[in-house]
């Protein structure tokens, strides 16, 4: 998910992954400190950065449980999946929480599994 931060104004991208019967946020990358924004690493966390300058936070590795998002007014949340880009404000409108969730059997099943 990309979204311009509200408060630092810097774009932010949360990446998931479906782990384990659920959503999994792994990693973050932004542009910019500030309130809102991680600044100490976790356990296990990793910080490097990008050619283009971004800041990449690696080894999050957290379950999400509800994942929801805010659609603002001002800027727009584009969901970012199999290489597609979706505008949440194209979609759904503006001013609309937007949740997430994982549905057992309706994910494609790899050669591996």
């Amino acid at each position: 998910m990309r979204f311009k931060h509200s408060v630092n104004k810097s774009p932010v991208e949360d990446r998931y992954r479906i782990e384990n019967g659920g959503i999994v946020v792994y990693q973050t990358v932004y542009y910019n400190f500030g309130a809102g924004v991680q600044t100490e690493l976790e356990e296990g966390q990793t910080l490097t950065y990008g050619k283009d300058g971004s800041m990449i936070i690696s080894g999050i590795d957290k379950p999400i449980a509800d994942l929801s998002y805010n659609v603002s007014p001002v800027y727009d949340h584009i969901l970012l999946i199999n290489g597609e880009e979706v505008s949440l404000r194209q979609l759904c409108g503006k001013e609309r929480t937007v949740s997430f969730f994982y549905e057992k059997g309706t994910e494609k099943q790899s050669a591996e599994n």
